[in-house]
């Protein structure tokens, strides 16, 4: 599973023997290898038609890291909006060079028509060509792997390959990081900015890997309840597997595996950066926690703490900002409750696996009522 062609060969496996896609698989074969030649070619072009790439210093990048679901995506999005720093639109990560951003840029609303993007519900995930996303995407529009790989596709596989994922078995940290730098470099100048906002979920089980490339990153950790983080994660990468393919049809025990699995990696996302953040192998100076409780029912008090960290002087106009929308955190009142057994999941078993992750990240706050804890998670 170490190239390109073996996760194709296994990703069209997958969809011909478990979703019966044989046409889907034919494209993935033919399409993830022409991605990446016309990809190549625009980079080398970008060379000539836009050479301040290459001097462009990535200072103190803010990241967000965390499981999926856990905020990650309203933070982003906030910091962003508010030219905190630059976020990524998912199309500059699918065609990564500046040349085929600027010629591809006026037909974004056509190219929607064929997105993977369009089989998220907006109700869930919000998301486009043009939205500002996950850097995670790159790893699979670049290389075809990373976790988004896994998730939608190899988790289904007959082996367990996990592993692929696991840095303490596989870990692609060098490629990794040295495609993303290249990407944020493009991403200032497009944007103009001198700051990059990312979103990298995938980074949280290999932090160390990632401060000696980033040393001076100022990484935002999402911490949530993993007793709302797992069935709402499985419910969105679920609801675009069954627009895509029907995977509520798929036979009990192949859904049950996909299941098993993705609950397993959500863990290991968690173990892993809890190992590296007790043991001392990432420097505390680099990590501010955002509680997603804190973060729904103090946010002014969070994004004080939050723009002190990462060095940000807020103007009055942002204090104004931040304030108001404290006052709609607090006034939020969510009417979805998370069906775990609709994913066959435990809530016993979740708070006992992951025991290690609530007292590190979620011990109680004596000045959050147990009810405004559970409203906020």
């Amino acid at each position: 599973m170490d190239s390109v062609s073996d996760r194709t060969g296994r990703v069209r496996k997958i969809v011909r023997e478990v979703f019966g896609a044989r046409v889907f698989g034919r494209i993935v074969s033919i399409y993830v290898p022409f991605l990446r030649l016309v990809v190549n070619i625009g980079r080398a072009m970008d060379g000539v038609f836009f050479p301040s790439i290459k001097r462009k210093e990535i200072r103190s990048p803010i990241v967000l890291i965390g499981n999926p679901r856990t905020g990650t995506t309203f933070m982003q999005r906030f910091l962003t909006d508010h030219k905190i720093g630059a976020g990524m639109e998912l199309y500059r990560m699918v065609f990564a060079s500046l040349t085929l951003q600027t010629l591809l840029k006026p037909i974004l609303p056509i190219l929607e028509a064929v997105s993977p993007a369009r089989y998220h519900k907006p109700e869930v995930h919000k998301t486009s060509l043009g939205k500002v996303e996950t850097d995670d995407a790159s790893m699979i529009t670049r290389y075809f792997d990373g976790f988004f790989l896994y998730g939608f596709f190899l988790a289904f596989d007959d082996e367990d390959l996990l592993y692929t994922v696991d840095p303490k078995i596989r870990d692609t940290s060098e490629r990794d990081f040295s495609w993303v730098k290249s990407l944020w470099q493009r991403n200032l100048v497009a944007h103009k900015a001198d700051r990059v906002v990312a979103k990298l979920f995938s980074v949280s089980p290999r932090v160390p890997q990632f401060l000696e490339e980033f040393p001076d990153a100022r990484m935002l950790y999402m911490a949530r309840d993993p007793v709302s983080i797992f069935p709402s994660g499985m419910s969105l990468v679920t609801g675009v597997l069954e627009e895509a393919f029907g995977f509520w049809s798929l036979p009990e025990d192949v859904r049950q595996r996909w299941l098993d699995r993705i609950y397993q990696a959500f863990v290991m996302l968690l173990e892993r950066f809890h190992e590296d953040y007790t043991s001392g192998r990432i420097p505390k100076e680099n990590v501010y926690v955002v509680r997603y409780d804190r973060m729904m029912k103090e946010f002014e008090v969070v994004m004080g703490e939050l723009l002190e960290f990462i060095d940000h002087e807020p103007t009055d106009e942002l204090k104004q900002i931040i304030a108001e929308r404290a006052d709609k955190q607090r006034a939020y009142k969510s009417k979805h409750k998370y069906d775990l057994a609709k994913f066959n999941l435990d809530e016993e078993k979740i708070r006992k696996d992951c025991a290690f992750f609530y007292e590190t990240f979620l011990p109680p706050l004596p000045h959050l009522t147990e009810a405004e804890a559970d409203q906020a998670g």
